[in-house]
């Protein structure tokens, strides 16, 4: 005896590699396959469409497969409707509940595919406008849309109606374009270990402005070592010329960043000379110290303590950033958000807002950043270390491309590229 199922793959299954997946899936967890339906797109918009049953012995290696390919964007032949079981407390999943990737994704309530707001890796999909009755089916409760949206743990209430199993639940991948048009087709190699080049930055430079002229909102999220290495004029440069219109960061990169306004150091070595000046190691503490006595940075701004550099034009130029705190801080400053829940929901905001994010030397936040964002937004990462832009990939930030690179130099170029 043996058990199966149908799934279906549509879209650009051969480029984007999906067909692939599916089958070696379905061998490496104990299966089979049988194509019953197979049409290829023959040209550069058409897509393809594949049938496919998954044979396994029983249900406990079945299940385990069609999960694999429903998350990798197939679905069932014959969907139904998703299942909903109230949170038993606060903070709490009902048992099986389903773990969202951060594809776009779609929920099908009483019939209808609903699409899911929020879109974020590891969440459950909680679907509000519909009761459950005591025999597990839902309607809608007439007050409203049947909405869907992810939440975090920390956001689940008691009673909320969680989608458990994977029945009813509908991931669309992005696919890979077939040619190499598009803002990103010069990286869709994944991580590039080139030193930075005119054409290299040329074309992200159009990345960002094509952006702008689209009306997106363009995150950045910079680590300290952008101010160490001397690209702090330049990213302060694309803050005041509105390319950037959002920073996260932490509190050692504002600290660094003001260090710089105020003494012209960073860390206590000079960027410009690379030298190290008398009694330049208390620069740090003493930045900190006269930010906390204007109250804020802000009030920095406001008071004439702190006259150029990122933080400043954030101020000046009304640019939202999220200073989140870590144990390591110094001070730490006024506006560093000590709370990590606090600061996880807002760099969450950030996230929920960008259209495209330039992660720039911050392993910590580039991380924290990308867990939180959906695959559709493109994601440029630069960084003198490999490792960095390979964690966001485990972490299942696919979409993320880099360059291995100093930041030192990158920073100054695209804004040349991009003002002159």
């Amino acid at each position: 005896m043996t058990v199966s199922d149908v799934v279906e793959l549509e879209g650009h299954i051969i480029d984007s590699g999906l067909m692939e997946r599916a089958f070696t899936v379905v061998m490496e967890l104990g299966g089979e396959f049988d194509i019953e339906e197979f049409r290829v797109g023959t040209s550069k918009d058409e897509e393809s469409y594949c049938r496919m049953r998954v044979i396994a012995e029983d249900e406990a290696t079945l299940h385990p497969i069609l999960h694999e390919l429903h998350q990798s964007g197939a679905t069932l032949a014959a969907p139904t409707d998703a299942t909903l079981e109230p949170a038993p407390a606060d903070h709490v999943v009902p048992d099986g509940f389903y773990s969202t990737t951060n594809h776009p994704t779609d929920v099908r309530v009483d019939g209808e595919w609903v699409p899911v707001g929020n879109i974020e890796m590891d969440c459950a999909v909680v679907v509000e406008g519909v009761e459950r009755a005591p025999d597990g089916t839902v309607e809608p409760t007439g007050d409203g849309d049947v909405t869907a949206e992810t939440r975090v743990l920390n956001g689940i209430g008691e009673g909320d109606l969680v989608v458990t199993g994977d029945a009813g639940i509908r991931v669309k991948p992005p696919e890979r374009p077939r040619d190499s048009s598009g803002p990103f087709g010069f990286m869709r190699g994944g991580v590039s270990a080139e030193r930075p080049s005119a054409s290299l930055i040329r074309d992200i430079a159009e990345a960002v402005a094509e952006t702008k002229a689209q009306g997106g909102h363009v995150l950045c999220v910079a680590g300290p070592a952008v101010i160490h290495a001397g690209g702090g004029p330049g990213l302060a440069r694309l803050v005041r010329e509105g390319y950037v219109d959002a920073i996260s960061a932490g509190n050692g990169f504002a600290v660094h960043d003001m260090e710089r306004s105020m003494y012209g150091t960073s860390l206590g070595m000079d960027v410009e000379t690379m030298e190290h000046p008398r009694k330049g190691h208390k620069h740090h503490i003493y930045t900190i110290s006269e930010v906390i006595r204007a109250g804020g940075i802000e009030a920095a701004v406001e008071e004439g303590l702190i006259t150029e550099g990122v933080m400043y034009e954030c101020v000046e130029n009304d640019r939202d950033f999220v200073l989140a705190g870590s144990i390591r801080d110094d001070g730490p400053l006024p506006d560093t958000i000590t709370d990590a829940v606090e600061a996880q929901n807002a760099i969450r905001e950030q996230a929920r807002e960008a259209d495209l994010v330039l992660m720039l030397s911050s392993l910590l936040h580039s991380v924290a950043v990308g867990n939180c964002l959906p695959s559709t937004t493109r994601t440029v990462c630069v960084d003198i270390n490999p490792a960095t832009v390979t964690q966001l990939l485990d972490r299942g930030s696919a979409q993320a491309v880099g360059m291995v690179t100093d930041v030192g130099t990158f920073v100054p170029m695209l804004a040349e590229e991009l003002l002159e």
